[in-house]
């Protein structure tokens, strides 16, 4: 990986105020050099550019990482325990794997329907070691496990992804989609059960484009 994206994704993470060790950055380009290597066999993503897939892949689920972190900190977890995530469609492991790296405390569950995206993230895994990254070859309406935090990217429509991981959410859960510019139309559709109580803007450095958060709850 060239020392101009090293470069670039240090920039990135400094304009984020993301406080990440040498070691983990190491962690994200090598993990972008092996989606570039599986993406040639396995179509995981339609990038193929480098510098793309640093702007739009990486750097595009980082800007996220600091709005799940403040989240994660308000919740009780017992000593020396991860709190469990479920990333729902991750395809070629974004954002999960990029959460796995930035937040060791997270326990990142990535499930995707297609078995060869599940066994990349299972790679992904073994490679830079992570014992905080697994993937699950399932549909999401399968799961038996629940989930305390719920994430997708670009996933499905935001009625779909709650209505498919409702069974999968923790109770006083909470879903964490992110989505390109604000989906009002999406939220005026969703059921009267399903609380939209926080949208927050994202800024992805190096990219002038819309992203924010949306934030859901279930109401029992």
């Amino acid at each position: 990986m060239s020392e101009g994206l090293r470069a670039q994704l240090e920039a990135g993470i400094a304009a984020l105020k993301l406080d990440l060790l040498p070691a983990q950055v190491d962690a994200l380009l090598a993990f972008l050099d092996l989606l570039q290597k599986w993406n040639k066999v396995y179509n995981l993503t339609s990038v193929r550019d480098p510098q793309e897939m640093l702007t739009h892949h990486l750097l595009d689920s980082l800007a996220a990482v600091p709005a799940l972190l403040r989240h994660v900190q308000t919740l009780p977890v017992a000593e020396g325990a991860r709190l469990p995530l479920l990333d729902v469609g991750s395809g070629g492991g974004l954002p999960g794997v990029v959460f796995a790296i930035c937040c060791p405390q997270i326990d990142v569950n990535c499930v995707d329907t297609v078995g060869k995206k599940a066994a990349f993230i299972q790679q992904v895994a073994a490679s830079l070691r992570l014992p905080n990254l697994h993937g699950i070859h399932n549909r999401v309406e399968n799961l038996k496990t629940s989930y305390p935090v719920i994430s997708c990217r670009a996933f499905a429509s935001l009625v779909d992804f709650t209505t498919w991981s409702r069974n999968a959410l923790a109770e006083g859960g909470i879903w964490f989609a992110m989505k390109g510019r604000r989906p009002d139309e999406e939220m005026l559709a969703l059921p009267a059960d399903v609380q939209v109580f926080h949208v927050e803007p994202l800024q992805v450095p190096g990219l002038d484009v819309e992203r924010c958060v949306v934030w859901m709850r279930a109401l029992v």
